[in-house]
């Protein structure tokens, strides 16, 4: 069954009327007509089944026949802040991964090493949305806007806060820190990793350092590394408790 992305559906309306990119998409691609099915993701959440009462390539009409809240719902809130990567290709293919694999939010951190300080986030978020769409998850990853490392660190946080670096000194494991069914926050660094100076000012601010393995992972592999592990954690307690 072909999905749509609906951020602006309202549950309360049986009718909806698919934006004209999504219509063309839905007559003139797919071939779509009266009576299909269809499926809708808000992004919030909401899974929802209708059938095309009206295919027009502008603003096709559809009538809701289901709805699921909290479709799929994890039980924990992962939020990564990982510096850009200078090949811009390599950022696209680890949001794709990690919307895949299951994360709330990403900030993107400007830290003394990044070698790339500005990013398009409207096309990052393009690479989100085909990534739900794809894995048919009903929650959009919340993309934020690029900020300094300082600016990250002064950001209130209610949860547990790590920092992955490669420096050789004192670390933990995810494994032995994380509280299940819980708020994370956990910082990637770029591809030359965090200067001392900012391990120290994160540590200060209530990071504990964390260590993601023996090898030295490249930005987007250790982000990856960190949101499949966050997942796979939780997903043993929810196993445990079944």
């Amino acid at each position: 069954m072909q999905l749509f992305y609906t951020p602006d559906i309202d549950p309360s309306n049986p009718q909806y009327s698919l934006n004209e990119e999504e219509s063309k998409h839905c007559t003139k691609v797919l071939r779509l007509e009266n009576g299909s099915e269809v499926q809708l993701i808000d992004g919030k959440g909401g899974l929802y089944t209708a059938r095309i009462k009206e295919a027009h390539p502008k603003r096709t009409l559809l009538q809701i026949i289901s709805a699921i809240t909290a479709f799929n719902k994890r039980n924990h809130y992962l939020h990564l802040a990982v510096a850009p990567t200078k090949n811009i290709e390599r950022m696209e293919w680890f949001l794709e991964k990690a919307t895949e694999i299951g994360i709330d939010e990403i900030s993107l951190i400007i830290c003394q090493r990044s070698e790339r300080k500005e990013v398009k986030v409207e096309r990052l978020n393009k690479i989100i949305t085909s990534a739900i769409k794809q894995s048919i998850k009903a929650y959009h990853p919340v993309l934020n806007e690029p900020v300094s490392f300082a600016q990250l660190l002064a950001m209130p946080f209610e949860g547990q806060k790590f920092i992955a670096h490669c420096e050789k000194r004192a670390k933990t494991t995810l494994e032995s820190e994380l509280i299940k069914q819980g708020k994370y926050l956990i910082l990637i660094g770029p591809e030359g990793d965090f200067t001392a100076n900012e391990i120290n000012d994160a540590l200060k601010n209530g990071f504990k350092a964390i260590t993601l393995g023996e090898s030295r992972l490249r930005t987007e592999t250790a982000a990856l590394a960190a949101c499949f592990e966050v997942n796979f954690l939780n997903r043993q307690l929810s196993s445990s408790l079944s």
